[in-house]
C-alpha cells in the first residue's frame, strides 16, 4: 500500500499497490502491520456498508466525541463519491482545515479519517456502495455533526446536493464556541 499525508493531521490516503497479471491483479487492502508503521490504528470493531441511490447524496458531516473514538478506513466499492474529512479537533494545528478526495470502484483509493475528525461524502454516479472499516464501535450519545454547508469551513462540494437526510441538513453552524 502507499501511504500519502493530506492537508488534514492524521487523516491519509490509502493507495493500492496491485501485483497484475493475465488473471487480473491482486493487492492487499488492509495489514496492521502497514497501518501500524504509518501510525495509524489498526483495530477494526466493525465495517460499515452504505448504499445510495441517486448521484448528489450526500451523507455527513458527522463526528464523534470523547471517549467514543472511531476512526474510519473508508472505501467506494461501487460508484463513485468524494469523500471529505474536516478537522474539528481543537487541539489540532490543522483545526477548521478540510480535506476532499475521489474514491472510486476503478481507482480503489481509501481515505483514513483519524477519531473526532468530522467526516462526510458526496456520491457521484447512481447505485453507489461505500465500505467503513471502523476502529470504534458507534454510541448515539458521543455522535455530533456540523452541516454540510456550513460557511464556517468552506467545503465546495462538486455537484449540487439532491438528496441529504433532515438531521443532516439540520446540524447547526458552528459559532465560534468551543466544540463538545
Amino acid at each position: 500500500m502507499r501511504f500519502t499525508t493530506t492537508e488534514v493531521q492524521g487523516c491519509v490516503v490509502v493507495d493500492l499497490q496491485e501485483h497484475s497479471d493475465d488473471r487480473g491483479f491482486f493487492a492487499r487492502a488492509f495489514c496492521t502491520t502497514e497501518f501500524a508503521e504509518q501510525g495509524l490504528d489498526t483495530t477494526v470493531v466493525q465495517a460499515n456498508l452504505s448504499f445510495n441511490h441517486r448521484a448528489g447524496t450526500l451523507r455527513g458531516m458527522h463526528r464523534q466525541i470523547p471517549p467514543h473514538a472511531e476512526g474510519k478506513l473508508v472505501r467506494c466499492i461501487r460508484g463513485a463519491i468524494v469523500d471529505v474529512a474536516l478537522d474539528l479537533r481543537e487541539d489540532s494545528p490543522t483545526f477548521g482545515a478540510h480535506t476532499m478526495v475521489e474514491l472510486t470502484a476503478d481507482n480503489r483509493r481509501a481515505l483514513w479519517v483519524p477519531p473526532y475528525v468530522a467526516h462526510g461524502y458526496q456520491t457521484l454516479a447512481d447505485s453507489t456502495e461505500v465500505l467503513y472499516q471502523v476502529s470504534g464501535p458507534y454510541a448515539p450519545e458521543g455522535e455530533r455533526g456540523q452541516r454540510y454547508d456550513d460557511p464556517a469551513f468552506g467545503i465546495t462540494w462538486p455537484h449540487e446536493v439532491t438528496v441529504v437526510s433532515d438531521k443532516d441538513a439540520g446540524w447547526p453552524d458552528w459559532d465560534g464556541r468551543p466544540l463538545p
